[in-house]
């Protein structure tokens, strides 16, 4: 891409953030307009007192020295007096015209942003870091109130400032205004060059880069125990630290090798604005025949440039104003385009709580390989079915389509004979329970925690439903026992606990179908037979009635007893049928059983030989 270009697709990419943002600020839109009308305005105003001192300098040259015979001195300052504060309003009228906007459109971003996350698919979280989207959410944002309650109105008062500067220049001696003119011109050509073309490129990196080493220093940050414990700071730093790295040889080269000459070139030029008057005034002053209008005019020109550097300053910041507002924009249309759950304009009910895979293949946004390859199995309602194999082999995946975390890019998976997507998001959510390896707590009471599964439960129903989880020995060594606040006074549970609480979530929730993922990864032996036991009483339901059990296990001890295995690997359901049948075809189910009985009595005779 050449430079013109860059620059071209930098300004254009600006110019949208800002019609892009204003979409969001409604009807009160035209507020955002009236107040850059209203700094625009002021900014003209504003040079009325400069007039004012043209013609208080020409009087007063006129009579000198006999000053008492200036008459008008006083007028000449009122008018200056009320141009000064007529400018001052008219910016405070436009600023809080800007802000009304701002405030409406950062609201309506928040709430369009967090609606729409709400009705995401629950995978797209799994993808996204919650820090990120919390960024998107409040930290774009705020950035955009900004750029639309200030720096847009400064921008179109910058406008205007330039506009009446290149107006005055010619008003009162156009020789004088060409001398003023000549930094105006350099300041320009420097800020051009600094910021358009690879400027442009060179800040899109810039900021890339700075993004990245947050995120790194972030994540170096949180990781320190876990560093620490393994005497892997060298290593782990290593990351941190060419982030910093390549963060400070771009800023250095940028500011350095890039905008140091034309920078201070800039700073030089408009500073020393009135130096420029005096060559222009001594040549023509011998054959100037009204010196004191001369005079008058050099006065002005002398103070008016002092407004010089106010202008190309706030012209300087343009445009990192408008990539920042590109960047956030961008940033929450990218939330806002997340995959939603849509529901049907006719949604169908299922016959049964079966579970069928018909020939269903998913690939993850961004992966090179499928998750899951033309996968078709089946689990009859009132079955419980395990789906084994090694890691990567899709199980989770597979888990995730039921409920609709994600959909299957082709093929149908059904409930009771029906596409998931044909359903009711709301009904099928109603007829699935979850336990799955990540659970979260809320810094809430353990009531609270449990009753998130069902809101209108009474204090015996979520009582009952933690006895059949198993967690009566939990309840009785916690402070308030059932209204205990998780998290709080040193309040925290293993995650064998947790799972238990889960699972007495799932328990309250009494759906028809359970899905069960990895749910005894961090239980030690004592929790694990508890949280069997509470798998037992969750596929039995509280009517009797056996529930649908689609569970996911790398333990192969807890899915011997399971109607029905499913071995997938790489994507692919290799081998099902039951474990004695699995076991006497000796394929991979064969090969992991072999492996965890070796394992198993590995760890007996370890623990018989350290008895001994």
């Amino acid at each position: 891409m050449s430079d013109s270009q860059v620059t071209e697709a930098g300004s254009a990419r600006g110019a949208g953030a800002v019609g892009r943002l204003l979409a969001f600020a409604g009807q009160r839109r035209v507020l955002t307009y009236i107040g850059c009308v209203l700094s625009a305005t002021s900014m003209v105003v504003g040079f009325g007192p400069y007039i004012c001192i043209w013609f208080a300098a020409r009087d007063l040259i006129a009579v000198a020295p006999n000053w008492s015979a200036a008459t008008d001195i006083a007028m000449y300052g009122r008018w200056a007096l009320g141009f000064a504060v007529g400018s001052i309003v008219l910016y405070f009228a436009g600023l809080m015209c800007t802000h009304l906007a701002a405030f409406r459109c950062a609201s309506n971003m928040r709430k369009r942003a967090t609606e729409h996350l709400m009705q995401a698919s629950l995978g797209y979280f799994d993808t996204h870091a919650s820090g990120a989207l919390r960024r998107v959410v409040d930290g774009c944002a705020s950035e955009t109130e900004g750029l639309l309650a200030h720096k847009l109105p400064d921008t179109a008062g910058s406008i205007a400032m330039i506009a009446g500067m290149l107006v005055l220049f010619f008003v009162f001696d156009w020789r004088l205004g060409v001398a003023c003119l000549v930094p105006v011109v350099v300041s320009l050509a420097c800020m051009f060059y600094m910021m358009g073309g690879r400027g442009m490129d060179f800040m899109t990196r810039y900021m890339e880069s700075l993004v990245k080493m947050n995120k790194t220093g972030t994540e170096y940050v949180r990781g320190i125990p876990v560093v620490k414990v393994f005497q892997q700071t060298i290593h782990s730093f290593r990351a941190f630290h060419d982030a910093i790295d390549e963060f400070t040889v771009l800023a250095q080269d940028y500011a350095v090798k890039w905008c140091q000459t034309p920078q201070a070139l800039s700073l030089t030029f408009i500073s020393a604005a009135a130096v420029f008057l005096v060559p222009v005034v001594v040549l023509v002053v011998p054959g100037e025949t009204d010196v004191v209008n001369l005079a008058a005019n050099f006065a002005f020109y002398a103070i008016f440039s002092a407004v010089i550097p106010t202008a190309m300053t706030r012209v300087m910041f343009m445009s990192e104003a408008f990539q920042s507002a590109a960047d956030a924009v961008t940033r929450v249309e990218e939330a806002l385009a997340a995959p939603v759950i849509k529901a049907p304009a006719v949604p169908k009910i299922p016959q049964d709580n079966g579970i069928t895979f018909e020939d269903v293949s998913f690939t993850y946004e961004g992966a090179d390989e499928p998750a899951l390859n033309h996968v078709s199995f089946t689990v009859p309602a009132g079955s419980t079915v395990a789906l084994v194999g090694p890691s990567g082999g899709g199980k989770t995946t597979a888990a995730s389509l039921v409920p609709r975390f994600w959909d299957a890019d082709s093929g149908c998976v059904a409930v009771g004979g029906v596409d998931v997507r044909q359903m009711d998001p709301h009904s099928l959510m109603d007829r699935v329970a979850f336990v799955f390896q990540a659970n979260r707590l809320f810094s809430q009471s353990i009531f609270e925690n449990v009753r998130a599964a069902r809101p209108t439960a009474t204090r015996e129903e979520v009582l009952a439903a933690l006895s059949a989880a198993q967690c009566d020995d939990i309840l009785a060594k916690l402070p308030d026992g059932i209204d205990t606040v998780y998290g709080a006074e040193g309040i925290h549970l293993s995650g064998g606990e947790v799972q238990r609480l889960m699972i007495a979530r799932a328990i309250l929730k009494d759906a028809p179908i359970v899905v069960l993922d990895e749910a005894t990864a961090f239980a030690d032996p004592e929790n694990e037979i508890k949280i069997q036991a509470a798998f037992k009483r969750l596929a039995r339901g509280r009517d009797g009635i056996p529930r649908t059990v689609l569970m996911v296990a790398h333990r192969l001890s807890t899915v011997r007893a399971a109607d029905k295995i499913v071995v997938l690997d790489h994507g692919r359901a290799v081998e099902q049928g039951t474990h004695d049948e699995l076991v006497a075809a000796g394929g991979l189910y064969a090969r992991m059983w072999a492996d965890y009985e070796r394992a198993v009595s590995w760890r007996i005779s370890s623990a018989e030989r350290g008895v001994a």
